[in-house]
């Protein structure tokens, strides 16, 4: 067997292997003698097929398999003894006939990169540095108001009043209304409709729409102008002007529950009422904030790490990373109920800058690990699980989850890994902190 590596340039090599075809013999016979087992042909009990029938049906098949077989086992023992980095399997090419006497393979394979890691002190990042406090925890508890809202008529009395004097639709109302549109005098698809319902401010109107509305009463009846965007998703009326006419049936205001224990009780809080609800809704919060600039220093990071260090890419791991995303996106639509989601195609071209990207930054964080010792520890791994654990009820159940799956562990231990990389890159690099409100923080990408 010849071990002499050839260079073709960057990260591709090539070696020939060679082997004697009588060294087969023994597993070829005992193969044919295998199938011969289980051959059926007319004329013939099953398992009883004579030798040259087998050899006649099966010979080239065998001798196929097995020389390429033979091939991949003595590339391997090559890449053992002479320590190659393979950035992914080799391609093995015959270059001899199947009945030769020597057996003659080319193994074309890629290897690891050498990566050159830059100069970090050189780097500048930003740390975020967000505080919650009352406002961002009443905010937080008005969201969860929304959740709970109910409307009543304007100007019936209730249990809740009646939601002041002025009758007319106001901003957060709840209007039901009957419309009917029309372009040049005739009405159109989708251009009318009874008893529509939808809020005034969220948006789920046309701006036009929804300032026509504000300000009338129930009863009361506007005709208005609309001009269609260009791009509207009705292509039919897109870029025309319509006119519309609504009546409204019904203005109902809004009534949110109270901030009190049992608001709070509504929310899950058994014990402590407000209080403690508010605090619950910081602890949340502060969780949010830390995951949030935990994220953006990563990507940050990592952007510095893509930039700073050098590396040739290898194109089999990219190939692999593109399938990987094809069939993930696949599974994205079979999941979102997208019909044909299996036989859509999915060009991998689209995914090829984002996979060179993921497999750059993965032989850069695997080199670092190993030249700093930056490994997750069991120790590490454990603290992780039991931080994502406590926000559950039953954290134990959690923890038991996480470690009967070792994917799940091994999606933890990448995490923790990552995470020590950004703590070793954020030693080295010129660190500045930046103070911003919660609002701030959560627009940022």
């Amino acid at each position: 067997m010849a071990v002499q590596i050839e260079n073709l340039g960057q990260l591709d090599r090539k070696v020939t292997l060679e082997f004697a075809r009588a060294d087969l013999a023994k597993a070829r016979e005992a193969r044919l003698v295998k199938l011969g087992k289980t051959m059926k042909m007319a004329g013939f009990r099953p398992g009883k097929v004579p030798k040259n029938l087998v050899e006649k049906q099966y010979g080239m098949q065998v001798d196929f398999e097995l020389q390429f077989d033979k091939a991949s086992e003595l590339f391997y023992e090559l890449a053992q003894i002479e320590k190659i980095a393979l950035a992914g399997q080799p391609r093995l090419e015959p270059k001899s006939e199947l009945e030769a006497d020597t057996i003659v393979f080319d193994a074309l394979f890629e290897v690891l990169p050498e990566v050159k890691i830059g100069d970090f002190s050189k780097a500048e990042v930003t740390k975020y540095l967000t505080e919650i406090a009352d406002p961002e925890i009443d905010r937080a508890i008005d969201v969860l108001r929304k959740q709970q809202v109910h409307y009543h008529p304007r100007g019936e009395a209730g249990h809740h009043g009646d939601g002041g004097a002025n009758m007319a639709a106001q901003a957060g109302d709840q209007v039901v209304i009957d419309f009917v549109g029309k372009i040049d005098g005739v009405e159109f698809a989708g251009g009318k409709a009874e008893n529509f319902e939808y809020v005034l401010g969220e948006g789920r109107m046309l701006p036009e729409f929804e300032a026509a509305t504000l300000g009338l009463k129930a009863g009361e009846s506007k005709t208005f102008p609309l001009a269609f965007p260009a791009d509207y998703h009705g292509k039919d009326v897109a870029g025309k002007t319509a006119e519309f006419t609504i009546t409204v049936k019904s203005v109902n205001w809004p009534h949110l529950p109270a901030v009190d224990d049992a608001f709070a009780l509504s929310m899950g809080v058994t014990e402590g009422g407000v209080a403690k609800m508010r605090a619950e809704v910081k602890e949340n919060l502060d969780r949010e904030v830390k995951r949030r600039i935990t994220s953006l220093l990563k990507n940050e990071v990592m952007e510095k790490l893509n930039s700073l260090c050098e590396l040739d890419v290898p194109k089999s791991l990219v190939a692999s990373e593109q399938e990987r995303l094809v069939e993930s996106a696949r599974q994205d639509l079979m999941q979102r109920g997208i019909p044909n989601a299996k036989d859509v195609p999915i060009p991998v071209e689209m995914f090829a800058e984002q996979a060179t990207k993921r497999v750059r930054l993965g032989l850069i964080l695997g080199d670092l690990v190993k030249q700093q010792n930056l490994a997750a520890t069991a120790d590490q791994i454990k603290a992780e699980i039991d931080e994502q654990a406590a926000t559950y009820e039953d954290p134990k159940e959690v923890v038991r989850w996480f470690y009967s799956n070792p994917s799940r562990l091994k999606d933890i231990e990448n995490l923790v890994l990552e995470d020590n990389v950004i703590k070793y890159f954020t030693s080295l690099a010129k660190v500045t902190d930046k103070v911003i409100s919660f609002e701030e923080l959560s627009k940022l990408n």
